[in-house]
């Protein structure tokens, strides 16, 4: 029976000497010798594990965003889709860590904050590649960055183009829709302000969905994203009171109170207020 358990499955590969095997494949010894603890608590490595692991849903967030901001520009909306439901997909995955990471105590965590020191994720950049993708384009968030050019130098590449949602907008802008203003927008780095025209527009969307279904399901894909987005902002604030309170975060910033005004920020701002207007 012992000797049954111990057999090869038929035709598995088991020699892998001159072969590329499933760690060579996806790096692993390098993922996996990432983690370096700078304390003795046991508890920093789920700490070290979960913001590396969010980071890697990030980078696959933005090569998404980017590629579903391209078909967009060319009008290949089907590809589209796909991508922003895969964005909001990983959204949801982001949201379900937060559960792992709420397992750790406010005793376990201040065991090995002094060791942070001023480390946050308030300074992750691909987080805020993320929201200048999508259209929060805050300026003064370029700061945490500017220290080095790896960084700074790919949101500034964001920065002078449009965003997801202008991306959006300029589509309804081809299709006919007067969005007034927005058609003549070429500085990309400042922040739009809402549009009563813009407004308009998805309200005719929205009425007749049938005739602009494309249009109407992209704006569903936008939103899906941004519901995904809020519940992540939603359980970062409450993740973070239940471990720290209400302490000033690693990185200097009011800590949860900070991230409360974060709640209100929208990305979509029509696309959430057309809803009255039904």
């Amino acid at each position: 029976m012992s000797a049954a358990h111990d057999e090869t499955p038929e035709g598995a590969e088991t020699d892998f000497a001159k072969r590329m095997a499933y760690g060579d494949y996806l790096r692993l010894d390098a993922i996996l010798n990432a983690q370096a603890p700078l304390s003795k608590s046991p508890d920093e490595m789920l700490f070290i594990i979960q913001h590396q692991t969010s980071e890697l849903w990030m980078k696959l967030a933005i090569h998404e965003m980017r590629a579903a901001m391209d078909a967009i520009a060319r009008d290949d909306l089907q590809p589209a889709f796909k991508m922003l439901t895969r964005v909001a997909r990983i959204f949801e995955q982001l949201n379900s860590a937060w559960d792992v990471l709420r397992t750790m105590t406010p005793s376990e965590y201040t065991r090995f904050r002094d060791d942070l020191g001023q480390s946050s994720g308030f300074q992750s950049w691909q987080y805020r590649a993320v929201e200048y993708l999508a259209g929060n384009r805050n300026l003064a968030m370029l700061k945490p960055h500017a220290h080095t050019e790896k960084r700074v130098g790919p949101l500034e590449e964001i920065l002078a183009q449009p965003s997801l949602y202008d991306e959006a907008i300029r589509l309804l802008a081809r299709n006919g829709f007067d969005v007034g203003a927005e058609v003549e927008r070429t500085d990309w780095r400042a922040k739009r302000a809402e549009s009563d025209k813009v407004m308009e527009a998805w309200k005719i969307v929205y009425r007749d969905p049938e005739r602009w279904w494309l249009l109407y399901e992209l704006a569903e894909k936008l939103v899906d994203f941004e519901d995904y987005f809020r519940r992540w902002r939603f359980n970062h604030v409450t993740t973070v009171e239940r471990i720290i309170g209400l302490k000033r975060g690693t990185g200097g910033t009011a800590g949860v109170s900070y991230l409360r005004k974060m709640l209100e920020v929208e990305l979509f701002p029509e696309l959430w207020k057309v809803r009255t207007e039904l």
